[in-house]
């Protein structure tokens, strides 16, 4: 198991379907790269100028959107995850 540090979380990447609505496959060319995952793994949170711990705005359990080329991928197990800073989740899917 991955323990991100400081402001960081670790994402498992969600890869699109490979196929459109219409039953067209799509190439691995011609896909974009993903840019969703599910939150598996948070760190504590930054310390501020103060010496305190600021809150995470994203949980374990969360599907978000991140900056396309944010984070370090790295592949576990088959598995493709992100890890990267919260500040570049853009936002969280409910």
């Amino acid at each position: 198991m991955i323990k991100p540090l400081g402001d960081r979380i670790v994402i498992k990447v969600i890869e699109d379907s490979e196929q459109t609505s219409g039953g067209i496959f799509i190439p691995d060319s011609a896909k974009e790269k993903p840019q969703k995952g599910e939150v598996i793994a948070v760190g504590l949170g930054k310390i501020n100028e103060k010496g305190e711990r600021e809150p995470m705005d994203v949980k374990v359990g969360d599907t978000v959107l991140y900056a396309k080329y944010a984070g370090t991928e790295i592949k576990m197990d088959g598995v493709e995850y992100k890890i990267l800073s919260v500040k570049d989740a853009l936002a969280v899917i409910e």
